[in-house]
């Protein structure tokens, strides 16, 4: 007989069944409460305390001029300013995230500055995070405040601070992608026997020039090229001669030449002119006495070697004498003097920056400048076995050669060399009256290259037109060139420089090409 269990055991067992679904009920929803108190307290922390203090500003239309803000260059950045809140514009060189810190380097044409974004109460996760997805070459707004550092920064030019910023804000965006690295195209030429073979070539820079002149060694060798068009101006302003500006476009080879491009002129042809000369001697005609003139040139040969160009920056001059050209050979050679003089005391920053990349042994010269006679340049070329001769030119490896004898004979990087032969001259040099195969003409040279040839000038009517005709020149389109003197002018002289090769020379570059900011060359016609 099977015994009945009591009434109690099963309703002991429901209400356990209760308890249980009523405990696991009250634990869901104390996870429940945990869980969203937990998302609350993430939510709260990752709240953005530098809203309004960091972004991408829209694009600058000039709509507000009111916004009061000083800015400081970067090569002022120095201890004096420390702790100081300053606002900087300037490139974003370079990036380096490392978990809660985000450092950049900071440039403005050759200087740099460290910054740094650490997170704290003022800098948030987001703001690093954005700081450290910036396009490197992107123009940024920098708030910061300057401060010293225990150790001296070697990678930037302001060694002695950093910027600890408060605020950044990108004005104007790169793309992401660069077809060439700033820190490539900026490293020293001797850095490839240290292992670093990274290079950009040259057309490569050429192709991308913008990026190129970005660099520090570009923003310098400009600069200087700069300093050497001012201090040409300077120099002449002070000795009375007077600016004057010539065509371009002209109706006849202005040097009797076939190398000249024709352009369309209405319904006929005209000439871009090969050189100012037959100008600046209508000036001279005019009375002017003494001129200048900056501008370009353009020479339709076909060079493509290190040094020639189809468009340049000529820096011409001509002056009236009273008796002997030497009046004006000499003074043109005292006022390379003053530029390389010039030069040396205003730009040694400049220098002193371009050397780093290209390294070479510095300019000399001599106060008052070297000058040798053509014959005894041929005289010393003999000597080594070189012949020259009495009615030749120097080729452009005689010309380097006789160049590396002169420094080491005279301690001298310039030099004039005097007396060239009449054949080699154009049409309106005059002929040295005690010698007939000679000139009153002479070239000036740097680091054994020539960067510089003048003569006198026939300023006779009669006699031009006859050494016109020697030359096979149709003296019918130089007929305004000829006018000019049949009124009386005065005995004078000049010369043109090319402003490119002289900073190439003066800075020991390999390549013109690196002094011109848009060459022009028969195989290159852009940008």
């Amino acid at each position: 007989m099977v015994e009945d269990k009591p009434a109690e055991n099963t309703s002991s067992k429901s209400a356990l069944k209760k308890e249980a679904k009523k405990a696991e009920k009250a634990a869901k929803k104390a996870e429940h409460k945990q869980t969203t108190s937990g998302s609350q307290e993430i939510v709260k922390e990752e709240v953005d305390v530098s809203i309004g203090k960091y972004g991408n500003l829209p694009v600058i239309k000039s709509e507000n001029k009111n916004i009061n803000r000083k800015f400081i260059t970067v090569n002022e950045l120095n201890k004096k300013l420390s702790n100081q809140i300053v606002w900087v514009r300037a490139r974003l060189h370079t990036s380096r995230s490392r978990g809660k810190q985000c450092f950049i380097v900071l440039r403005q044409k050759e200087f740099t500055i460290q910054a740094l974004l650490s997170v704290s109460d003022a800098v948030s996760k987001a703001m690093v995070k954005f700081s450290s997805s910036i396009p490197k070459e992107s123009i940024l707004d920098v708030e910061a405040r300057v401060s010293e550092v225990p150790n001296s920064i070697a990678s930037c030019s302001q060694q002695d601070v950093e910027l600890v910023v408060t605020q950044l804000w990108v004005v104007s965006q790169s793309a992401p992608q660069l077809p060439l690295q700033i820190e490539d195209a900026s490293r020293p030429e001797k850095a490839e026997e240290e292992g670093l073979n990274v290079r950009v070539n040259q057309d490569t820079r050429l192709d991308n020039r913008i990026l190129d002149l970005r660099t520090p060694t570009n923003q310098a060798i400009y600069r200087l090229e700069a300093g050497v068009c001012r201090l040409f101006r300077d120099a002449l302003t002070k000795k009375g001669f007077v600016e004057i500006h010539t065509p371009k476009i002209i109706s006849a080879a202005s040097e009797g030449g076939a190398n000249v491009f024709t352009v369309s002129y209405f319904k006929g042809s005209a000439y871009l002119a090969q050189s100012p000369q037959l100008y600046k001697q209508m000036a001279i005609a005019a009375d002017f006495e003494k001129v200048f003139t900056v501008g370009a040139v353009f020479r339709a040969e076909d060079s493509n070697t290190h040094r020639h160009l189809t468009e340049f920056t000529g820096l011409d001059l001509e002056m009236a004498f009273h008796y002997h050209y030497h009046e004006v050979m000499l003074t043109i050679g005292n006022l390379f003097t003053e530029i390389f003089k010039g030069l040396s005391d205003q730009l040694q920053n400049e220098i002193s920056i371009i050397n780093q990349q290209y390294p070479a042994e510095p300019f000399t010269f001599l106060d008052p400048p070297l000058v040798l006679e053509f014959n005894e340049g041929r005289k010393m070329l003999a000597e080594i076995g070189v012949e020259v001769g009495e009615e030749e030119d120097l080729s452009t490896p005689t010309e380097k050669l006789l160049g590396r004898l002169v420094k080491a004979k005279f301690d001298t990087d310039f030099y004039i060399l005097d007396k060239f032969p009449l054949a080699v001259r154009p049409f309106y040099t005059m002929p040295d009256p005690n010698n007939p195969k000679a000139s009153n003409s002479y070239d000036m040279f740097m680091r054994g290259e020539e960067i510089l040839s003048g003569a006198q000038r026939i300023h006779d009517p009669v006699f031009l037109t006859e050494r016109a005709k020697h030359h096979e020149i149709d003296v019918s389109k130089i007929a305004a060139y000829i006018d000019a003197f049949k009124y009386g002018c005065p005995p004078h002289a000049g010369g043109g420089i090319g402003l490119e090769r002289v900073v190439m020379l003066y800075l020991g570059l390999d390549n013109i090409r690196k002094t011109s900011m848009f060459p022009r060359d028969p195989k290159r016609l852009t940008p």
